[in-house]
């Protein structure tokens, strides 16, 4: 009797414990914080990310085509992509070192202390050439410079036209403008709160996308066996990884991450 009550016991308790198994789900994928910057700080069911440094996430990139999302819900320093976990995750910047490949907020991308890019047309400062002005690389001849006026009417009525009237250069208030009217349509061009950037990664090519619109930016020296989704953060930009239900559909062929047991 015993005999028989501890063989229906003990197939009850083994049959309990594969249950059990049975029913434990896949663990989440997010943001690692055991794979952050001391000055981190992970909110959001750990999605979203603040502070000063980097975190990764918590799967690697296994599948042949992966893609992910990050939404800039703030701005500030920030920089975006994959890493190793020997990356330096105490920095505002990635890409300083070889573990890490970033699009970054100052409009390059980087990878082991390099830059690449402006990934947009930026807006300099003008610049003297020649007596002329380079504005966004095109010169614009006939600005007026000091060594333009006529020295005697400077020195005796402190005005360079001799008649109270003040000299102005018929192109520089349309130049002004049109200046304006360029930083701010370039400005529009590059990821800023409220934006979306995409990242896509097949093993041979890591690209960057802006609200769905590709940048002509990629990575093709991606040389590690393990990488994972990064963000960098500092100066009190806030932004939040998105790894499913995308702002906008993935390239050709590209899911959103999977974890590694759930592609066997």
């Amino acid at each position: 009797m015993f005999c028989c009550l501890r063989s229906c016991l003990n197939g009850s308790i083994h049959q309990t414990n594969k249950t059990v198994v049975n029913r434990v789900k896949e663990p989440e994928i997010h943001l690692d914080v055991a794979n952050a910057g001391t000055e981190v700080i992970l909110l959001s069911n750990y999605l979203r990310i603040t502070g000063t440094g980097g975190a990764l996430g918590t799967a690697p990139l296994v599948q042949s085509k992966s893609y992910f999302e990050v939404k800039i819900q703030q701005k500030g320093i920030w920089s975006i992509g994959l890493a190793t976990r020997q990356a330096d995750l105490d920095k505002k910047y990635g890409g300083l070192d070889k573990e890490s490949w970033c699009l970054c907020s100052d409009n390059v991308t980087r990878h082991n202390g390099e830059e690449y890019g402006p990934v947009v047309a930026t807006t300099n400062e003008p610049t003297k050439s020649n007596g002329d002005v380079i504005i966004n690389g095109t010169t614009v001849p006939g600005l007026i410079g000091i060594e333009d006026i006529n020295e005697d009417l400077l020195l005796t009525t402190g005005r360079s036209d001799g008649g109270g009237v003040e000299v102005k250069n018929p192109m520089q208030e349309n130049n002004s403008t049109a200046t304006t009217n360029q930083e701010r349509t370039q400005q529009n061009q590059f990821p800023d709160e409220g934006d979306i950037v995409g990242v896509s990664f097949d093993h041979i090519e890591l690209n960057f996308y802006f609200n769905g619109k590709k940048l002509d930016v990629p990575f093709q020296n991606v040389k590690a066996s393990t990488v994972f989704p990064v963000i960098y953060v500092g100066n009190g930009a806030i932004l939040d990884i998105i790894l499913d239900n995308f702002h906008y559909p993935p390239p050709n062929g590209f899911e959103r991450i999977m974890l590694e047991q759930s592609l066997l």
